[in-house]
């Protein structure tokens, strides 16, 4: 017995020992983070610091989970949920997810796809039932698929102004797409030949969210929570305009460019282009999920044959239009680099001022997710990934 005991204190040790070295080198990752990002401008060479930039950009709070060997390696939040208060941004801090939102309504279209409900090449209008997309020139030359809309090659137009409304009146789903008050937007149409151009469409993802709607006589909410929310346990997410109270305590208010605190930029009743409100974790679990289901080592949400086809090129983007950088879209996602090297990313803002960023590189094991509660958060997100990855 009392050699056993004494094995038992070795092997208690080694495991401390393990265990204090493995927090010391996640320590020094988080350090190089923080004091490491990269200035995007190219005036400096030197590494830049998380807090003075939040300071300079007027971005009151950030939040940040990195995933390394396929597991959120850690999570940790930064300054506070919104100006002239002590309320601190911490790994629970909610954010509205802006178009990040839009990966997640991909994944609930390719679930239905496999449930042989709806299919990517069909004309969409075989699907919906309270509101049709109207013919004109340019679809009577080609249909609106679903494959189409998923990679922004749809036709649809991008309403200026994004999606007010009048007063304290809300739109229905309908009078959204229909353009009609209380809305304010421009109604959904097509105004090109479905096929032959990139045209990032917010208001072709609110027509996705009416066809599952139409589809499964559920609610946009209830179906994201049946096939996403619930089976990954994505506690702190809701596509909801009325927060849960456990989670309005911890959301993040929004900041303008002078930071200053400006309500929420969630729409009442469109949710499906940026709707979701999500913590960096909950966000990093879904991006290990959509990984682990492209190497074939879960089919939870979408089988693997499915994943590899979200992540496959439908078009070749423009680098001008990023930054010179080279990118391609996938079925709902921005894509970079290919093959073993293959990485997914999805970037959104919702005004008046939040912001969201997704990373993830499937055959690495690597990814993170970023949210700000600033408008110009997007800045920072951005030379945070150059951090983490360095």
């Amino acid at each position: 017995m009392g050699k056993l005991i004494v094995s038992i204190t070795i092997f208690l040790a080694i495991v401390s020992c393990s265990s204090q070295k493995e927090n010391l080198q996640i320590e020094q990752k988080i350090k190089g983070v923080e004091t490491g990002l990269f200035d995007l401008t190219g005036q400096s060479n030197s590494k830049l610091l998380l807090i003075d930039e939040m300071a300079d950009k007027n971005v009151p709070g950030v939040s940040i989970a990195v995933i390394n060997d396929n597991k959120i390696e850690w999570a940790k939040g930064y300054g506070i949920l919104k100006a002239g208060t002590s309320h601190p941004v911490t790994k629970k801090t909610v954010f509205e997810a802006a178009s990040t939102s839009k990966i997640f309504t991909t994944v609930i279209i390719l679930n239905l796809v496999e449930k042989g409900l709806i299919k990517l090449d069909e004309d969409v209008n075989k699907y919906l039932r309270s509101w049709k997309i109207p013919n004109n020139e340019f679809t009577q030359k080609k249909k609106v698929t679903l494959r189409l809309i998923l990679s922004h090659q749809a036709g649809f137009n991008r309403p200026e102004g994004g999606f007010s409304f009048e007063g304290g009146k809300k739109p229905t789903l309908l009078e959204v797409i229909k353009g009609e008050s209380p809305a304010k937007n421009q109604a959904a149409t097509v105004e090109f030949v479905p096929g032959t151009k990139w045209q990032y469409s917010n208001i072709s993802y609110i027509v996705l969210q009416l066809l599952i709607e139409d589809l499964t006589g559920k609610t946009f909410a209830q179906v994201a929570n049946e096939i996403i929310l619930n089976p990954l346990k994505l506690k702190s997410s809701a596509f909801l305009y009325r927060l849960p109270e456990e989670l309005n305590k911890i959301k993040a208010e929004t900041h303008d460019q002078q930071g200053n605190p400006k309500g929420h930029g969630l729409h009442p009743c469109a949710f499906s282009h940026a709707g979701l409100v999500t913590s960096p974790s909950d966000l990093a679990k879904f991006v290990i999920e959509l990984m682990n289901t492209y190497r074939g080592q879960s089919d939870i949400l979408i089988s693997q044959k499915t994943a590899n086809l979200m992540f496959t090129k439908a078009v070749d983007l423009d680098p001008s239009e990023f930054g010179g950088i080279s990118l391609s879209q996938g079925l709902g996602v921005l894509l970079r680099g290919e093959d073993q090297n293959i990485g997914f990313f999805m970037a959104g803002q919702n005004w008046p001022g939040t912001t969201s960023l997704i990373a993830g590189f499937p055959n690495h094991g690597k990814g993170a997710a970023i949210m700000t509660n600033g408008i110009k958060g997007e800045l920072i997100q951005l030379e945070l990934i150059g951090a983490i990855g360095n």
